[in-house]
C-alpha cells in the first residue's frame, strides 16, 4: 500500500510537471499574435494569459472525463499506474523535443498518444472508437474549421473597415486584441488544463483512492495553477514561429485569428466535450487570416514543418511512452 501511495504521489507530481510544460509550450497560442502586433508587451500578455488560464480551467471538467475515460479502459492496480506514468513521460518528452525546435505541436495529442502507446505496450484495451470519434475526427475537422472561419472572418473585417483610417483602425484592433487574447487564454485553460485533470483523476481511480470518475476540486485547482505558472514562464521559441514566421500579422489579422480560435476551443470544450488542440486551431486560423491577402503571403514551408510535427505527435509520443512502460515495468517487476 505504501508503495502504491508513493507511486501515486509521483504520478501526480509528474502530471503537474506536464501541465507546467503544456503551459509554457502553448503560451504562444494565446499571446503570440498580440505580442507580434505590439498590442501587448510580452510580460503583460503572459500575465493576462496566466490569469485567464486559471479562469478557464475552473469552468468545466467535461474534457477531463473524455481524456480519462474515453481513450483507454480504466486500468487497475500497480500496472495501471505504470501505464499512466509512461503516458506522461511520452508526452513530456515530445513536448520538450518540439519546444526545442520551436514547433507548435499539440500537447493534448502528445498526452493522448502517450496513453495509447503505454496501453498498447501493456496489452491493455484501447477504446479505438473513442479515439476515432473524440481525437482523430476532431484533429482533422478543428484545424479545417479554424482555417475556413479565419479566412471568412478576416474577409468580413476587411470589408467592414474598408473605408476606415488605417492608423485609427489599427489602434482600435490593438485594443480589441487585449480582449481576444484573454478569450484565447480562457479557451486554452478550458481545454488543456482539463487534460491533466483527466490524467490525475485516472490515476486516483486506478489506485482506488476514489470510486468514480469525478474530478476532485483540489485536482482542478492544482491543474489550473500549474498550467498558469507554465504559461507565465512563456515559450519564446514557439512564440516567434506563431507570431512572425508563419505570416506577419496586422492588428486586425491578430484579432481575427484569436477570435476565431477561441470560439472554436470554447465550443468544442463546452458543447462537444472533445479534446481539440489549441495549437492546431490557432495556427490554422492564422493561416486562414493570412490567405486573405494572397496564398503566397503564408510561409507554407514553415506551415509544412508544423503540420509534419502534428502528424508525428500521436505515434512519436506513443512510441516514447511504450519504451517508458517497458523500462518501468522491468524495474518494478
Amino acid at each position: 500500500m505504501e508503495g502504491t501511495t508513493l507511486a501515486l504521489i509521483a504520478i501526480i507530481v509528474i502530471a503537474l510537471v506536464f501541465d507546467y510544460t503544456n503551459g509554457f509550450h502553448d503560451a504562444a497560442n494565446a499571446i503570440a499574435t498580440s505580442v507580434s502586433t505590439k498590442a501587448l508587451t510580452p510580460r503583460t500578455a503572459l500575465a493576462l494569459a496566466a490569469v485567464m488560464n486559471i479562469v478557464g480551467a475552473l469552468i468545466s471538467t467535461k474534457v477531463a472525463k473524455t481524456v480519462g475515460e474515453g481513450i483507454i479502459d480504466t486500468p487497475t492496480g500497480g500496472n495501471g499506474l505504470e501505464i499512466v506514468f509512461a503516458a506522461l513521460i511520452g508526452a513530456i518528452t515530445w513536448n520538450m523535443i518540439t519546444w526545442y525546435f520551436g514547433l507548435p505541436s499539440s500537447s493534448s495529442h502528445a498526452l493522448i498518444g502517450g496513453l495509447i502507446g503505454a496501453a498498447l505496450a501493456a496489452v491493455h484495451t484501447v477504446q479505438w472508437m473513442g479515439v476515432v470519434e473524440k481525437v482523430l475526427i476532431p484533429m482533422i475537422i478543428a484545424p479545417l474549421v479554424g482555417f475556413g472561419l479565419g479566412f471568412l472572418f478576416m474577409l468580413v473585417v476587411l470589408w467592414s473597415f474598408r473605408d476606415a483610417h488605417v492608423a485609427r483602425a489599427n489602434r482600435g484592433f490593438r485594443y480589441a486584441q487585449i480582449i481576444s487574447a484573454g478569450t484565447m487564454a480562457f479557451g486554452h485553460g478550458l481545454q488543456d488544463a482539463q487534460k491533466t485533470m483527466g490524467i490525475i483523476t485516472l490515476a486516483l481511480v486506478t489506485s482506488g483512492e476514489i470510486d468514480s470518475f469525478d474530478v476532485p476540486l483540489w485536482v482542478v485547482i492544482a491543474a489550473a495553477l500549474a498550467i498558469s505558472a507554465g504559461t507565465y514562464a512563456g515559450g519564446w521559441r514557439i512564440m516567434r514561429t506563431m507570431g512572425r514566421r508563419i505570416i506577419q500579422l496586422t492588428p486586425a489579422g491578430g484579432f481575427s485569428a484569436q477570435t476565431v480560435a477561441s470560439g472554436v476551443m470554447i465550443t468544442t470544450a463546452t458543447v462537444f466535450a472533445v479534446p481539440v488542440s489549441t495549437t492546431h486551431v490557432i495556427t490554422t486560423s492564422i493561416m486562414g487570416v493570412g490567405s486573405t491577402r494572397r496564398l503566397s503571403a503564408v510561409r507554407w514551408g514553415v506551415a509544412g514543418n508544423i503540420v509534419a510535427a502534428w502528424v508525428l505527435t500521436l505515434p512519436a509520443a506513443g512510441a516514447v511512452a511504450a519504451v517508458a512502460y517497458f523500462i518501468t515495468h522491468a524495474l518494478v517487476g
